[in-house]
């Protein structure tokens, strides 16, 4: 065989094992395509969902964002969440708007205590984010409650409503704990803690809290309150000292919020909506809220049949244990921006 056969028969195989894998890679991606289509179908997806309220143009869309209880992240997401305020949606739903350009405004919907200091700081920085990069107006609807890190997240708005009977204010922090020390000196138990530092279990329910404890939590917690005001100085535009006049923690209803200069006008959800539409030009614009995800078989059959089993619903104890861990245990206490403590 001569040189241009053994080339041509080369070029044959290499063109052959090119087809081959060709193919090989193709099937494997339909596959993979079919498989995701099917994983979808059953398990659904963690992604939002866009669900339209008010038909409207698609070129520019109004998006309900809802924070309704605690704002915690009790890590209780997925096929057998307890339901309630879920952090981790909540943050991909606002990723979600600022990754669509016909996204024209948002209206926040609240009823919440408040809740975590990180969370609720995350959501504001989140928020603020939006208003400044894609120039999207915010306004904030108060519903039965929005007090503590509920206002917190609010007072950014570019408009805050509330009715006459809403709950607000709150403005504040608090680390709440108690103290066994005097109990447990009564029936004889002591505290045996090793620590490497007078500080190092600062909080402790098994021994007396020293001055120099107190000074040192207090300090934490004047800290995180002074970023609470300046947040709720900046966006209200008010001096931060006539705001700490306001923030002593006390709560005030709608009417006292307004007059205060909290809040900025008296008004229920639609009215919020229509002043945003008003506003703004987007009477004609599509609005519309998120699902967590898409509704799937597992989460609907699946869920529904098998958490009656004993052992795989999460019992209620299960779920108090896991809210109790965010916000912290008698032995740590954590910073809440929450109105009435833990």
């Amino acid at each position: 065989m001569n040189k241009r056969r053994w080339v041509a028969v080369g070029i044959a195989v290499v063109l052959l094992v090119f087809s081959v894998v060709s193919s090989t890679l193709s099937r494997k991606a339909e596959d993979k395509k079919e498989l995701s289509q099917v994983n979808e179908l059953l398990y659904g997806t963690n992604e939002p969902q866009e669900k339209t309220e008010v038909d409207g143009s698609s070129k520019e869309k109004i998006v309900k964002l809802v924070v309704e209880g605690t704002i915690i992240n009790d890590g209780t997401s997925g096929l057998f969440s307890s339901g309630g305020y879920n952090h981790e949606a909540f943050m991909k739903q606002l990723a979600k708007i600022k990754k669509d350009d016909t996204v024209k405004g948002i209206l926040l919907e609240i009823n919440s205590p408040g809740g975590a200091v990180y969370e609720t700081a995350e959501i504001t920085r989140a928020l603020k984010a939006l208003q400044q990069d894609k120039k999207i107006p915010i306004y904030a609807s108060m519903e039965s409650q929005a007090a503590s890190g509920g206002y917190y997240i609010a007072a950014n708005s570019d408009r805050i409503f509330a009715t006459e009977d809403t709950m607000t204010g709150s403005i504040g922090v608090i680390m709440s704990s108690m103290n066994y020390s005097g109990l447990m000196e009564k029936l004889g138990i002591t505290d045996a803690t090793i620590k490497s530092g007078a500080l190092k279990d600062i909080g402790s329910t098994s021994r007396p809290q020293t001055k120099e404890d107190k000074e040192v939590l207090q300090a934490f917690v004047d800290s995180m309150y002074g970023r609470f005001v300046k947040t709720v100085a900046e966006g209200r535009k008010m001096n931060e000292a006539d705001v700490r006049k306001l923030a002593d923690g006390r709560i005030y209803d709608g009417a006292q919020a307004v007059e205060n200069g909290l809040v900025d006008a008296i008004g229920y959800p639609d009215q919020a909506l229509k002043a945003l539409q008003k506003d703004h030009g987007l009477s004609g614009a599509k609005v519309i809220t998120y699902t967590s995800g898409s509704t799937n078989f597992m989460n609907t059959w699946l869920g529904n049949s098998l958490a009656e089993l004993q052992g795989i619903k999460p019992k209620q104890e299960d779920l108090v244990r896991n809210i109790v861990e965010s916000v912290g245990t008698p032995q740590a206490p954590k910073a809440m921006y929450l109105y009435g403590g833990e």
